[in-house]
């Protein structure tokens, strides 16, 4: 008998295609499920006969809860190598294999500077009017070169977007809890004393933290209020390491300039939560991670990790 497995949130319809899943023709059979299923009881009764379920990214918390509704798994399978929606101890708890995938910081670092460049040159706005016959040229771009860049973190993908930051010539500056000038300058970037000195120097702020109990909240009202007013904030890492509520006071009352946000606290996004609104904030979907080529990564090696368990021999467990 055929194992059951089922790709959960698959938005745009291309998991199938994105790899060869021919080499389990014979021995499982999938299905994908395009829709994202909040209510935990639609979920469980969609997969509740699955021995393997593909979850992609943190789009689906698996947690102690869900896992003990669903007695039949046996593999749970997760694009990239951490996902904190996923409780990997009661996983294992239960007796249920947890496998990742390789995952590029090459798309992230893409996306943070679309939502950068997007911002400084109000590309939402003057593409609108020249699409609805709106006015020619109505504002102003705010100049990226002899600019100052701060990052809070410095790791795989802060690294690329530093690098891409000294390339349009703009004074780059980092701060994590553990960074240090020698590693900063192995960047070629300036190493910040503290956060607040950080984000009071900077024109444009984007975040690349991992989002732990020590970093959620890191950026809160104070240190929204210790920005610049004509400074911008990135966010294409986690939602959590922001105050949403003194982010859409700052964005409200001018406290910054505006934000550019991949990542939210609930996804999708409330239909009518205000981010969706604000003229001052460039919203997307949380897209980070999304192209071709991360989703082959994702998917070709989702197929590899059911053959290896398959085989009796996982591969790139997470524990």
């Amino acid at each position: 008998m055929k194992l059951r497995c089922a790709v959960l949130d698959d938005y745009q319809g291309v998991a199938l295609s994105s790899a060869d899943w021919s080499p389990l023709a014979d021995r499982v059979d999938v299905r994908v499920l395009r829709e994202h299923l909040t209510d935990r009881e639609a979920l469980v009764a969609a997969v509740e006969d699955c021995e393997v379920l593909v979850v992609m990214r943190e789009r689906t918390p698996v947690d102690a809860e869900l896992l003990a509704r669903l007695p039949r798994l046996r593999l749970l399978i997760t694009s990239g190598m951490r996902n904190a929606s996923v409780d990997v101890a009661a996983a294992r708890a239960r007796g249920v294999t947890v496998c990742g995938t390789a995952s590029s910081p090459a798309p992230p670092t893409e996306l943070t500077w679309a939502l950068l460049l997007g911002l400084a040159r109000h590309v939402p706005a003057e593409a609108r009017a020249v699409r609805e016959g709106g006015p020619w040229q109505s504002t102003v771009g705010a100049d990226l070169a002899g600019r100052t860049l701060g990052l809070v973190g410095l790791g795989k993908i802060g690294g690329r977007v530093a690098r891409i930051g000294r390339a349009f010539d703009m004074d780059v500056t980092a701060w994590s809890p553990h960074l240090t000038e020698e590693r900063a300058a192995e960047h070629g970037v300036r190493c910040a004393k503290d956060l607040p000195d950080l984000l009071a120097g900077s024109d444009f702020v984007s975040l690349h933290l991992v989002l732990s109990a020590r970093t959620r909240g890191r950026v809160g009202e104070r240190e929204l209020r210790a920005m610049r007013p004509s400074a911008y904030l990135v966010n294409t890492s986690r939602a959590g390491l922001v105050d949403g509520a003194a982010l859409l006071r700052a964005l409200r009352e001018g406290w910054i300039a505006g934000a550019g946000l991949d990542v939210y606290d609930t996804e999708p996004l409330a239909a009518d939560d205000p981010l969706r609104t604000l003229p001052n904030v460039l919203a997307l979907p949380h897209l980070g991670y999304v192209t071709a080529g991360n989703y082959g990564r994702y998917f070709g090696e989702a197929v590899e990790d059911v053959e290896a368990f398959l085989a009796g021999a996982p591969v790139r467990e997470l524990t």
